[in-house]
């Protein structure tokens, strides 16, 4: 890669501002949540209407694309060899959850700001890679190697997306996912995901209503319940917000007292900072007489993020410390059900963490159990060095390989890591209210994505 191949490809990119902006705020508009299948829309018509709308974006830029039967398309960029860098992004997003200050799917811009749910995670970076593939397309430069932008669809969920492509094409061995920060993680956590149900019990407080979270990475902001009593149980709750200093509120319906705790949510991998609200509500239902596998619950889990009464802490020097969230907790009929969503380091057993976050929570039934290994690429990898060396580059910052909890498309590849596109100082708005992108911060990561990729593919 030259300097004057550089230096043209950021001048394309920084005249196309505005038509970023454009489009982003169409991809925005699609409340790609995932949903009940349908022939050809295996994640829901919302979804497949976002795949959609994003290959015939990139068909009009000139590029190669193909759709995997609605679970995911890609774009190439057509180099010398077959041999190709892959960039994995999602189209899929979190449901919105409370707090907004705008409709999250109505793109709101405030400045250089566009303001709705996907913006960073993950339409925007996605576009990014997309708009830097088009600058060096028109910038003529010629490549070695080729370049493919994976879309999936399901990265919010269960991954089928990612399952049904490499089961229907050869993916590429070496590549990036834009779906975290810079400067770039080459090390990510492994996971232990439990879903778990237990009959309640019938003495002690009886619950009535329970019904909290719909996604198992997310951290609850808000958690309500109706539990049977009156003016007696309120002021209970009262007592005990008023006592720990958290938000709870309790008002006495026909049905019984609703009680509401306020948390502060966010990533399940980043607990740092939040409050989850599933964990308050185990606690003052514990604190109000609750028994059987709902007190289980409170005992095991209650304010913890790091599973210390599960039985399964611990940490290592590389990617630091396990972290634990109960993402769903639902009241369906007289059986409380529940899931667990564990980040675990490296070196973790995880096999044995599961083993013992069963046996700590007995009387339950488990449904099911979903072991993902860890995942490390070498700091001094052609892939870390060429990456860290475009960051640099463009930001004027330096920067080292990081490790984190989230997990993200780079697990596909034998060599992936996550590569941006938030920045260090950036506030992290991923599955919270609010998010947004800056579209000047923007345009720099589809600067160093160019960069990174002259650096791997030009000739």
């Amino acid at each position: 890669m030259s300097r004057s191949q550089n230096e043209k490809v950021n001048a394309l990119l920084d005249s196309r501002k505005e038509d970023y902006a454009q489009m982003l705020s169409r991809w925005l508009s699609v409340p790609s949540l995932k949903a009940d299948p349908l022939p050809g829309a295996p994640f829901g018509t919302e979804v497949r209407r976002m795949l959609d709308m994003a290959m015939k974006d990139a068909s009009d830029m000139g590029f190669e694309t193909r759709i995997f039967d609605g679970y995911a398309g890609d774009v190439t960029l057509k180099g010398a060899s077959e041999d190709a860098i892959a960039v994995l992004a999602h189209l899929d997003v979190v449901p919105a959850g409370d707090g907004w200050k705008t409709d999250p799917f109505v793109p709101t811009r405030i400045g250089s700001r566009i303001y709705a749910r996907g913006t960073g995670d993950d339409k925007g970076p996605a576009l990014c890679s997309l708009f830097a593939m088009k600058a060096i397309l028109d910038a003529g430069i010629p490549l070695r190697r080729s370049v493919r932008l994976v879309l999936g669809c399901d990265e919010e969920s269960g991954w089928e997306d990612m399952d049904y492509y490499t089961a229907h094409t050869q993916m590429p061995e070496v590549g990036f996912s834009p779906d975290a920060t810079f400067p770039l993680i080459n090390t990510e956590k492994g996971m232990l995901a439990v879903r778990a149900h237990a009959k309640v019990s019938s003495e002690g407080l009886q619950v009535r209503e329970l019904m909290t979270g719909e996604r198992t990475n997310v951290i609850p902001g808000e958690s309500t319940a109706v539990v049977e009593g009156g003016e007696e149980v309120a002021a209970k709750v009262r007592a005990y917000a008023q006592k720990t200093g958290l938000p709870y509120d309790a008002q006495v319906t026909e049905s019984g007292v609703r009680i509401t705790a306020t948390g502060i949510p966010g990533h399940s991998a980043y607990p740092e900072g939040c409050r989850n609200a599933i964990g308050m509500m185990l606690l003052i239902l514990r604190e109000l007489g609750v028994q059987g596998p709902i007190r289980t619950l409170a005992d095991v889990y209650g304010s913890e993020h790091d599973g210390a009464s599960l039985g399964i802490a611990c940490r290592d020097e590389v990617s630091g410390p396990l972290t634990c969230n109960m993402g769903i907790l639902h009241l369906v009929g007289d059986e409380i059900h529940c899931t667990f969503d564990n980040r675990c380091p490296i070196s973790a057993d995880l096999e044995q963490l599961r083993d013992t976050l069963i046996a700590h929570i007995p009387g339950f039934t488990i449904d099911s159990v979903k072991l993902t290994a860890p995942h490390h690429v070498p700091a001094d990898s052609e892939l870390v060095t060429s990456l860290l060396a475009a960051y640099t580059e463009e930001s004027g910052l330096e920067g080292k390989p990081e490790s984190t909890g989230g997990g993200t498309y780079a697990k596909v590849l034998k060599q992936g890591v996550a590569f941006g596109a938030g920045f260090p100082d950036d506030e992290d708005l991923a599955h919270q209210a609010n998010e947004f992108v800056d579209l000047d911060k923007m345009i720099l990561s589809a600067k160093i994505y160019a960069n990174a990729l002259l650096r791997l593919c030009a000739e």
